[in-house]
């Protein structure tokens, strides 16, 4: 199966570190992150399991609830556990599916069909409280992610879909944004009174707008 931008993200039942995981259940309201890694014992996936347990009051912040996949089983994700806990020093503060059937690594199209399926599944599904894919990203197995720029593309979707504005090149939070070209210049007016500068018609910088939170 493969997964679109913008369509529904499918929902699965499966056990985890903490149990049966029901994803839309689990979601609720809140945004989420779906991120898979190869089987337990690897060491990129347990300095990035570490640090997305780090960021935790970060994700809170966001209103973005983790949800990590391995391709093993809940046993063995109980030893890793206390490995990342040992090497990072990061207790893990949440669920871990433990995806031994491939079940959803398979519904997410995470596994190529010719390729090892414990090296592959290196997949990021950013989803939003509306269940749909807002974002996908696929790593390769020697290069760890970066969730610093996944938490700026939450601010990113959560800023523009709050306002009518679009994140240039390597926008952070505070930084000026641009007018989608969709808005006219009269209503830009209603929505940005303090005004923006024009580089051509189609390019209008303005002050960000203050990011939705909580």
């Amino acid at each position: 199966m493969t997964i679109q931008l913008g369509q529904l993200a499918p929902d699965f039942e499966q056990d985890s570190s903490q149990g049966k995981i029901k994803f839309y259940d689990y979601l609720g309201s809140s945004w989420g992150i779906l991120f898979s890694h190869p089987k337990d014992y690897t060491p990129v996936c347990t300095t990035e399991l570490a640090e997305v347990a780090r960021l935790m009051p970060e994700w809170k912040k966001r209103n973005v609830k983790p949800l990590g996949l391995s391709v093993d089983t809940g046993e063995n994700h109980a030893g890793w556990a206390a490995d990342i806990v040992e090497t990072q020093g990061q207790a893990l503060n949440f669920p871990v599916l433990a995806d031994h059937d491939r079940k959803v690594s398979d519904l997410y199209g995470m596994v190529h069909p010719d390729a090892d399926p414990s090296v592959t599944v290196r997949s990021v599904f950013v989803i939003d409280p509306h269940k749909k894919v807002r974002l996908i990203l696929t790593y390769p197995p020697s290069t760890g992610r970066n969730f610093l720029e996944i938490l700026r593309v939450v601010d990113s979707l959560q800023l523009t879909d709050a306002h009518k504005v679009a994140t240039p090149v390597n926008w952070q939070d505070g930084e000026d944004v641009i007018i989608v070209p969709s808005l006219s210049d009269e209503d830009a007016k209603a929505r940005f009174p303090e005004g923006w500068k024009t580089l051509k018609p189609y390019l209008r910088i303005v002050k960000q707008p203050k990011l939705p939170r909580g």
